[in-house]
């Protein structure tokens, strides 16, 4: 069981790899230059594709995560931090803007997106620094903030956020070739939507640092409220030229990987590919489920797997090791109580759950009894964030390594018989 389900998180990862995706979606060539840019965690592999798969001269720079760097001939790869923001991605997104800056309508600007774009493009305005920045993200992350809520602060402090290199890059074409990594593929979500326009303002962002109970530093405040709106709006007419495609989502690999199942004779159920929440929350949810399937043969009959997607957050009130993969996957073990016939696989489909070296973890229904017999208490592990080091002891850790694509998390719940049977 634990085979077979590696299996289909590795058919969910493989499917929306750029090198499966990203070649359809390339455009004709222009009459003028062609600039490729990005950022992400797969932009160095998307970086890559595009070369292959371009007949023409190119130039470029992209920004990818420390570690996920792949060899390139002429677009430039500078590595930065994620998913806190450093100096290195503050001075790549500044070259990336003086490469498309004073180029003509008969030039062409490829840009590639993937998740970890918000931090790794960034540029705070004059009137902040670096550091700012910098506290901002650290705290947003640790409040159980979602993504959506997350990148609206973002985009207040990035000029390369909600539009504007788009702005930057005009009268050029812009295409943006973009794999998504948050609920309901919201393109003005992922990485911030640099190319996209957006009418959030500061209101919006200062509501979301209020509800969190973040505190401003006196100059962040007075730069909230004297920029009200700084992202470009959808109707500006400099957006005309931009074109942002989709190649990768959420929904692909679930589907891919539930079509796997079934020709392992597994009846299959997608979900949702949009899940958010508390990941110990979703957890309860997932395993009464589950306990429906068992006692009721509801929503489906095992043998059976359930897919979900999507991207949960963690509160921390302790600082313990884990990402919320690994969170779901404790607090399901433990609302499933050992329950027989149900194992279970959560993973980050980038191969990193939260700031750890796993992309998550697996359950059995022997997990609590293996956990007891070595003196582990789960509860104590989930009430101290502390996932990680609970799944280590179990040798029950899913590590891959950087998978260079990210469509969310993967959550796969396999149960082989129902009760009685």
């Amino acid at each position: 069981m634990r085979e077979l389900l590696t299996t289909l998180f590795n058919q969910a990862v493989t499917v929306a790899l750029p090198q499966q995706r990203l070649a359809k979606f390339l455009p004709p060539p222009p009459t003028g230059k062609t600039i490729v840019v990005g950022g992400g965690k797969s932009a160095a592999l998307m970086a890559k594709v595009v070369e292959d798969n371009w007949e023409q001269d190119l130039t470029g720079l992209v920004i990818t995560r420390y570690g996920h760097r792949v060899k390139t001939d002429k677009i430039q790869v500078k590595e930065a931090s994620h998913p806190i923001p450093d100096h290195n991605a503050v001075e790549g997104t500044q070259q990336i803007f003086n490469l498309v800056s004073n180029l003509t309508p008969h030039d062409l600007v490829i840009c590639l997106l993937s998740g970890g774009g918000s931090a790794l493009l960034t540029l705070p305005p004059p009137e902040l620094n670096l550091e700012d920045v910098i506290n901002i993200h650290q705290q947003l992350l640790r409040c159980g903030a979602n993504i959506k809520e997350i990148n609206t602060v973002r985009k207040h402090l990035s000029l390369s956020a909600g539009g504007r290199l788009a702005i930057a890059a005009y009268p050029a074409q812009v295409v943006s070739l973009i794999i998504s990594d948050v609920p309901g593929d919201d393109l003005t979500v992922i990485a911030s939507g640099p190319t996209i326009g957006d009418s959030i303002t500061s209101t919006d962002a200062l509501a979301i640092l209020h509800q969190y109970q973040i505190p401003l530093s006196p100059h962040l405040q007075q730069y909230l409220t004297t920029n009200p709106s700084p992202v470009i709006l959808p109707e500006d007419k400099r957006l005309h030229t931009v074109q942002n495609l989709l190649i990768a989502t959420p929904e692909i690999s679930l589907e891919s990987a539930a079509n796997l199942a079934q020709t392992h004779g597994y009846n299959t159920l997608i979900l949702s590919d949009s899940i958010q929440g508390e990941a110990k929350e979703v957890g309860i949810v997932h395993a009464g489920i589950v306990q429906q399937i068992v006692r009721h043969r509801q929503p489906l009959a095992p043998p059976c797997v359930m897919f979900s997607g999507g991207e949960t957050t963690v509160t921390l009130s302790k600082q313990g090791k884990g990402g919320p993969n690994s969170e779901f996957l404790l607090s399901l073990a433990i609302a499933l109580d050992g329950l027989p016939h149900v194992y279970a696989i959560a993973c980050d489909t980038d191969g990193i759950d939260g700031s750890e070296n796993n992309a998550g973890a697996i359950i059995t229904p022997f997990t609590l009894q293996q956990a007891r017999e070595l003196g582990l208490n789960p509860q104590e592990y989930l009430t101290n964030h502390d996932s990680y080091s609970f799944f280590a002891q179990l040798n029950s850790l899913v590590i891959t390594g950087p998978t260079l694509t990210n469509v969310n998390d993967f959550r796969a719940i396999l149960v082989t018989r129902g009760r009685g049977e």
